[in-house]
């Protein structure tokens, strides 16, 4: 009756996925059916980490990270697990043949939260966006190919440049919540007292670029994938522009947001141009 299980696992990925996030709920329901659920599954599993190190604070986090460290790798090495959410996970990381070495990095850069006191340099922020946004976006895209190699070596760098975009308007987006609320400053040589509109300027920059590559990945994705992901891109660039257009200090003063209006509005123009072949 194992099937029961993993149906059952399967399920729990979706429905936290649902619960978590209403914008990549949309971008994943804008995805081909054959796909969809294995991006709920790696959503699941980014997530409960994300969950761990941000905000089961005074639970005794070490020690859950470090349990959930050893019972992901052992869900890997099993092919099963009593946690749905790293069963789920592990079945999409069979599947779809991701490397263990992109959960590594990403576990890595999830565990690096856990320190409160540490202080970003550029290599440790590059380091940090490698393993917490760009291999992320390193094994969607292997879930989007389907066991295509070629074009993953192709788009690999589109993919981490789009993966690290998203990441670094988060930052941006959740500066007040992350210093505040969890004492962090990710922006090497950045003091949230002290930051400007020079110092947001050159950040936005660095995300403008990524953007760049990263779109022009999207324009090689299969059809399947293609619309689900320049939906995401659509939002985030949203986003993007909306907090390039305000003054440093209102990002110090509130977390910005794209109003539900303006998200199905979106989707709707990103569907005509996805109909019509105009990206």
């Amino acid at each position: 009756m194992k099937h029961i299980y993993d149906s059952l696992s399967m399920n729990w990925s979706k429905e936290l996925t649902k619960a978590y996030s209403t914008s990549f709920t949309l971008g994943i329901r804008l995805l081909n059916k054959d796909i969809q659920q294995d991006i709920y599954s790696l959503y699941g599993f980014v997530r409960l980490a994300d969950e761990i190190v941000d905000t089961f604070m005074g639970e005794h986090q070490d020690r859950m990270f470090k349990n959930f460290k050893e019972d992901t790798y052992h869900a890997l090495n099993d092919g099963i697990s009593a946690n749905p959410l790293l069963h789920s996970f592990q079945m999409t990381v069979a599947k779809n043949n991701i490397p263990i070495a992109l959960i590594d990095k990403f576990l890595f850069s999830m565990e690096m939260d856990l320190n409160a006191s540490l202080e970003y340099d550029k290599k440790l922020y590059d380091e940090y966006i490698v393993g917490s946004a760009e291999v992320v976006g390193l094994m969607c895209l292997k879930v989007f190919l389907q066991g295509d190699e070629k074009k993953y070596l192709e788009l690999e760098e589109n993919a981490r440049a789009l993966g690290s975009a998203f990441q670094k308007i988060n930052f941006l987006r959740d500066f007040k919540e992350d210093y505040e609320g969890l004492g962090r400053v990710y922006f090497p040589a950045v003091n949230f007292q002290a930051f400007d509109n020079l110092q947001k300027s050159e950040i936005e920059l660095d995300i403008e670029n990524d953007f760049k590559k990263g779109y022009e990945g999207i324009l090689k994705l299969p059809k399947k994938a293609r619309f689900g992901v320049y939906m995401a891109y659509k939002y985030y660039y949203r986003l993007f522009k909306k907090i390039k257009s305000l003054d440093s200090a209102v990002i110090l003063q509130e977390r910005v947001r794209i109003p539900d209006n303006k998200k199905y509005a979106l989707i709707l123009s990103s569907y005509i141009k996805h109909s019509f072949n105009l990206l």
